[in-house]
């Protein structure tokens, strides 16, 4: 059976669109003519963006989601494809950031951060992907992490979670395998973001210190949330056919005199 060509209108559910690789994505996306739906706790702030996107033309709504919440999964879905049409892709990056040496942060601390980016990225996956099965077609890409690959001190909550997105898309991947649903994760190095910046100032010295210590920190230069949203473009713009299953994202060293 010959694949379904992506159609003229692709409907987007970004969820963590409130600021950071999401917020970038978002306007990306919209700004290439997708209709958005902007996904995330501060729905204030999702407020303001879809007007900013709507006065340059683009469409965008606003839904409130949080990812700890099964309940509100369910209904940002069903909000957003009321407003927009049935979700075409779905980009799941929503999180923070909570670091702690791995012998001092409680259990809550760490089952915290494994609820937000693991149990949460599922289960945004979990309200959309039946649907996207049912029509044969459909893009999911997951952001993860390059900690993943290169753990980090004082980040075991955030390196697990990471490291079982990998897993988890491994398996989705194999799964959705002859459905026409293709599903991929980008992973960013260092990106300037709003991500843990309240974070306690003495411990992030620490962290950082332990970085260089362990040859963690090899330069200081960071992506901007752009250079990301174009990887998620471009994995889900590539025709049917072929799938971009990984797009690891990272900081060039600065140049050399």
């Amino acid at each position: 059976m010959a694949f379904i060509a992506h159609p003229d209108r692709r409907p987007v559910l970004v969820a963590g669109a409130s600021s950071g690789i999401g917020e970038a994505t978002a306007r990306w996306m919209a700004a290439r003519g997708y209709p958005v739906a902007l996904a995330a706790r501060r729905v204030d702030k999702l407020a303001d963006l879809a007007a900013e996107i709507t006065e340059a033309g683009g469409e965008a709504v606003a839904v409130r989601l949080d990812v700890t919440d099964a309940d509100s999964v369910t209904a940002a879905v069903a909000e957003a494809q009321q407003a927009l049409g049935a979700l075409e892709i779905v980009v799941i990056g929503a999180g923070d950031l909570a670091i702690g040496r791995s012998y001092e942060i409680t259990a809550e601390e760490f089952a915290s951060q494994v609820n937000i980016h693991l149990t949460g990225a599922f289960r945004v996956y979990r309200a959309i992907i039946g649907q996207m099965i049912e029509r044969r077609r459909g893009d999911v890409v997951f952001i993860g992490s390059d900690v993943a690959a290169h753990p980090r001190p004082w980040q075991a909550a955030y390196v697990a979670a990471k490291s079982g997105l990998d897993g988890l898309v491994d398996v989705i991947q194999l799964e959705l395998e002859g459905t026409g649903v293709r599903a991929g994760i980008v992973r960013p190095g260092q990106t300037l973001t709003g991500m843990g910046m309240n974070m306690d100032q003495a411990a992030t010295e620490a962290m950082l210190n332990d970085w260089i210590k362990y040859g963690l920190a090899r330069h200081g230069n960071f992506m901007t949330p752009d250079h990301l949203a174009q990887a998620v473009h471009s994995m889900v713009t590539v025709p049917r056919g072929a799938h971009m299953k990984a797009v690891d994202v990272e900081a060039e060293g600065a140049l050399g005199t």
